[in-house]
Protein backbone atom coordinates (compact mmCIF):
# COMPACT_ATOMS: atom_id res chain seq x y z
CA UNK A 1 0.00 0.00 0.00
CA UNK A 2 1.00 3.57 -0.63
CA UNK A 3 0.06 7.09 0.66
CA UNK A 4 0.30 10.19 -1.68
CA UNK A 5 0.25 13.58 0.41
CA UNK A 6 -0.22 16.59 -1.14
CA UNK A 7 1.02 19.40 1.36
CA UNK A 8 -0.29 22.99 0.88
CA UNK A 9 2.47 25.28 2.86
CA UNK A 10 0.92 27.66 5.10
CA UNK A 11 1.70 31.06 3.72
CA UNK A 12 1.11 33.97 5.08
CA UNK A 13 -1.24 36.11 2.91
CA UNK A 14 -2.24 32.70 0.80
CA UNK A 15 -5.52 31.90 -0.06
CA UNK A 16 -6.81 28.25 0.89
CA UNK A 17 -10.91 27.72 0.73
CA UNK A 18 -10.89 24.56 2.97
CA UNK A 19 -14.65 23.76 2.43
CA UNK A 20 -14.12 23.85 -1.95
CA UNK A 21 -10.87 21.10 -1.27
CA UNK A 22 -13.30 19.14 1.11
CA UNK A 23 -16.35 18.74 -0.98
CA UNK A 24 -15.55 19.71 -4.99
CA UNK A 25 -11.76 18.86 -5.41
CA UNK A 26 -11.25 16.13 -3.56
CA UNK A 27 -14.59 13.95 -4.71
CA UNK A 28 -13.54 14.89 -7.79
CA UNK A 29 -10.13 13.03 -7.57
CA UNK A 30 -11.89 10.08 -5.92
CA UNK A 31 -14.24 9.85 -8.65
CA UNK A 32 -11.65 10.29 -12.01
CA UNK A 33 -9.54 7.49 -10.18
CA UNK A 34 -12.06 5.24 -9.37
CA UNK A 35 -11.03 2.09 -7.35
CA UNK A 36 -7.40 2.66 -8.09
CA UNK A 37 -8.06 5.08 -4.72
CA UNK A 38 -9.01 2.85 -1.88
CA UNK A 39 -9.46 5.75 0.07
CA UNK A 40 -8.10 9.09 1.07
CA UNK A 41 -8.13 11.51 4.22
CA UNK A 42 -8.08 15.41 4.16
CA UNK A 43 -6.43 17.31 6.92
CA UNK A 44 -7.12 21.06 8.10
CA UNK A 45 -3.66 22.26 9.61
CA UNK A 46 -4.35 23.52 12.94
CA UNK A 47 -0.74 24.29 14.80
CA UNK A 48 3.14 23.68 14.62
CA UNK A 49 5.01 21.98 16.91
CA UNK A 50 6.05 24.68 19.12
CA UNK A 51 3.25 26.47 21.74
CA UNK A 52 1.81 29.12 19.00
CA UNK A 53 3.70 28.26 16.02
CA UNK A 54 1.43 27.86 12.87
CA UNK A 55 0.52 24.99 11.60
CA UNK A 56 3.18 24.04 8.94
CA UNK A 57 0.36 23.09 6.02
CA UNK A 58 -2.39 25.02 5.97
CA UNK A 59 -4.10 21.63 4.31
CA UNK A 60 -3.62 18.29 3.09
CA UNK A 61 -5.14 15.03 1.56
CA UNK A 62 -3.41 11.88 1.46
CA UNK A 63 -4.55 9.11 -1.20
CA UNK A 64 -4.26 5.54 -0.52
CA UNK A 65 -3.44 3.36 -3.22
CA UNK A 66 -1.76 -0.41 -3.89
CA UNK A 67 1.01 0.64 -5.81
CA UNK A 68 2.62 3.21 -7.26
CA UNK A 69 1.45 1.95 -10.51
CA UNK A 70 -2.11 1.52 -9.80
CA UNK A 71 -1.62 5.34 -8.99
CA UNK A 72 -0.42 6.32 -12.30
CA UNK A 73 -2.68 4.43 -13.56
CA UNK A 74 -6.01 6.58 -11.70
CA UNK A 75 -4.16 9.85 -11.97
CA UNK A 76 -2.33 9.96 -15.07
CA UNK A 77 -5.24 10.21 -17.29
CA UNK A 78 -7.30 12.73 -15.44
CA UNK A 79 -3.86 14.51 -14.09
CA UNK A 80 -4.91 17.77 -16.64
CA UNK A 81 -8.42 18.06 -14.94
CA UNK A 82 -7.30 17.62 -11.43
CA UNK A 83 -4.78 19.92 -11.68
CA UNK A 84 -6.82 22.23 -13.09
CA UNK A 85 -9.07 22.44 -10.50
CA UNK A 86 -6.23 23.96 -8.03
CA UNK A 87 -6.73 27.23 -8.59
CA UNK A 88 -10.69 26.68 -7.70
CA UNK A 89 -9.28 26.43 -4.03
CA UNK A 90 -5.72 27.76 -3.95
CA UNK A 91 -3.06 29.90 -5.41
CA UNK A 92 -0.36 27.47 -3.25
CA UNK A 93 1.91 24.99 -4.88
CA UNK A 94 1.03 21.57 -3.74
CA UNK A 95 4.40 19.95 -2.57
CA UNK A 96 3.94 15.78 -3.19
CA UNK A 97 5.73 12.82 -1.41
CA UNK A 98 5.02 9.23 -2.08
CA UNK A 99 5.27 6.30 0.67
CA UNK A 100 4.88 3.36 1.41
CA UNK A 101 2.46 2.74 4.23
CA UNK A 102 4.29 0.19 6.87
CA UNK A 103 2.20 0.23 9.62
CA UNK A 104 -1.73 0.79 8.78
Amino acid sequence: MIKVSVMYPNTPGARFDHDYYRNTHMPLVKTRMGDTCKYYTVDKGLAGGAPGAPATYVGMCHIFCESVEAFQAGFGPHAKEIMGDIPNYTDLAPVIQISEVVVG
